[in-house]
């Protein structure tokens, strides 16, 4: 086949390509018919660069195009996802990372006070936050938690390819009694100079309506317990209370009602100093920032709530 004829291949797979996918209710059909056509090609190269195609582009792309056409997500399809810098493994059973969750790094950077040397990423799942950490952090030694052991054993992965031999994931899980043996190696691991974390938030009555969501995504790692969905962020900020160095800083994803709440959390469990809520790049409150409070006392465990 001529670099022509393949070209010519390739246009019509990408019309068919993108057709079947929007049918399918696909958001974005042009942008995967793409990725899923370089995919079957076994290139990262533009498409039209491309002079020929390997044995089987056709059986591929068709395998490739009906599980996407069945709404199974692309990151699932490719077995990898964009995060900032990085390209992180990703595998059924595990939440895929999001890119408004991109943004955590850059308030870390904008509120960190003192050097970001020692940090815990709670709920890691993959392990986004805490590899993307050790990628633009040198410095940084990261401890990641997570209670799924199949999550777990991915952040294991995505941390050592982006800073190897400085992160760690604890399997442990963060509502649990604090002083039983499974989160003793967490209490031990304070002061800290932040903690991150994307934890699970949605409300129980708030199903996802999108399939890929609904049907891939663990439940486990979206709803987040509780009336409000804020069970396990207030664990979350609980941790934070006890863990922070004074001066350290608390970055926590929510859903974008959840502002309110979240502060009020932190206010409650006590123990910090200028708490806000960061939006994200649609102006959506998205994040809690607290900072421990200088000079004050670190909360006992009396106050990690359940």
């Amino acid at each position: 086949m001529s670099g022509t004829e393949t070209r010519v291949v390739l246009r019509e797979a990408l019309s068919v390509t993108t057709q079947r996918l929007g049918r399918a209710g696909v958001a974005s059909p042009s942008v995967d018919a793409r990725a899923l056509i370089a995919e079957a090609a076994g290139t990262a190269r533009p498409l039209i660069l491309l002079d020929v195609l390997p044995d089987g582009f056709a059986a591929q792309l068709e395998q490739l195009t009906a599980r996407r056409e069945r709404r199974e997500p692309l990151q699932l399809i490719l077995g990898r996802a964009p995060f900032r810098r990085l390209m992180l493994r990703v595998r059924e059973g595990v939440f895929i990372p999001r890119p408004e969750t991109e943004l955590a790094l850059e308030l870390l950077r904008e509120h960190a006070s003192g050097p970001l040397e020692n940090l815990v990423d709670l709920c890691t799942g993959s392990g986004a936050l805490a590899a993307s950490a050790l990628d633009e952090i040198p410095a940084a030694r990261v401890l990641a938690v997570e209670i799924d052991p199949r999550a777990a054993d991915l952040a294991v992965e995505n941390l050592e390819a982006a800073g190897p031999g400085r992160g760690r994931v604890l399997r442990a899980d963060l509502t649990a009694d604090p002083a039983g043996p499974a989160l003793a190696e967490l209490a031990a691991a304070g002061p800290v100079d932040a903690i991150l974390s994307n934890p699970p938030y949605i409300p129980p009555e708030a199903v996802p309506r999108d399939a890929e969501v609904l049907e891939h995504d663990p439940h486990r790692a979206l709803f987040g317990g509780g009336e409000d969905g804020l069970a396990v962020p207030r664990a979350v900020i609980s941790w934070a209370a006890r863990l922070l160095r004074p001066g350290g800083v608390l970055i926590m994803e929510h859903a974008d009602v959840q502002g309110p709440a979240a502060r009020d959390a932190a206010a409650r469990i006590g123990g910090f100093e200028q708490v806000s809520t960061a939006v994200d790049l649609t102006g959506r409150d998205r994040f809690l920032v607290a900072r421990r409070a200088a000079g004050d006392p670190t909360p006992g465990s009396e106050r990690l709530t359940r």
